[in-house]
């Protein structure tokens, strides 16, 4: 199972029904993509909670939605999935939707956006695509 693409899925499936909240496992990598989220304005807001009693903790994404009800993500596409990874340099970094959207890459430097990594002249892995 590819915890990232579960990840992407909650959200998508929690956009369809129009919810405000999803909850799921928490990671350093899940925790890095919602903070990207949240600063490029994709999300409102994302917490961690820790279950008392054991080590387990949970992400809770607070999704953003317009004035009248539509998401403010309309497309999350996984990318490098564990059956076929996809690395880039800096210089073959695309711009998602001319520079509408974003894509999330993890980097020698850590989990950035795709302008980001450009600018930094750093490549790596494409972790997904959001617009």
């Amino acid at each position: 199972m590819d915890p990232i693409a579960d990840m992407l899925t909650r959200v998508r499936n929690a956009i369809g029904a129009r919810q405000t909240k999803v909850d799921m496992p928490a990671s350093r990598l899940k925790i890095e993509i919602a903070r990207i989220l949240k600063e490029e304005g994709y999300i409102t807001n994302y917490s961690l909670k820790t279950t008392e009693g054991s080590s387990a903790r949970t992400l809770r994404i607070f999704l953003r939605y317009g004035p009248k009800g539509e998401s403010v993500i309309s497309h999350l596409e996984r990318i490098s999935r564990p059956s076929r990874r996809v690395y880039v340099p800096s210089t073959g970094i695309t711009r998602v939707l001319g520079g509408l959207g974003i894509n999330i890459l993890s980097t020698s430097r850590g989990v950035m956006t795709g302008k980001a990594a450009r600018r930094a002249r750093v490549g790596g892995e494409v972790l997904c695509n959001v617009y």
